[in-house]
């Protein structure tokens, strides 16, 4: 898998960083948009936010988001609101994702490489998406 670094391949309505991401350097000047301003841009219908942390995993660690893991994310992080959770753990195909459920966002993401050996806290629910 590759990461997502060509803002073309994004899917319409996909994801978007968390409110405070700065503005891409270069962004003024005509230049191409970074992945970060990409998924800002490509985010607002799904109400999903990804903190900056989020997206440099999800950068770095290959995982590739589609439209149908960016409904079955959000549809996860839905299930896990209406059962009053605060922070899951929301597994789309062997991808988990760690949600702030309040605010909608998606603190990091863990590829099923990586999940071997590896211990999920401060969460009080988990999804299977």
């Amino acid at each position: 898998m590759t990461p997502i670094t060509n803002p073309a391949l994004l899917p319409p309505g996909g994801l978007a960083p968390a409110p405070a991401a700065p503005p891409a350097p270069g962004a003024a000047r005509g230049e191409q948009p970074s992945f970060a301003k990409a998924l800002q841009q490509a985010g607002a219908a799904h109400e999903l936010q990804f903190s900056r942390h989020a997206i440099a995993r999800i950068q770095r660690r290959g995982i590739e988001l589609d439209q149908s893991t960016l409904g079955r994310l959000s549809e996860g992080v839905g299930r896990a609101a209406s059962k009053g959770s605060r922070d899951s753990l929301v597994l789309v195909d062997g991808t988990a994702f760690v949600v702030s459920v309040s605010n909608r966002t998606v603190i990091t993401a863990v590829g099923a490489q990586q999940m071997k050996d590896n211990v999920f806290t401060n969460i009080d629910s988990a999804v299977i998406a």
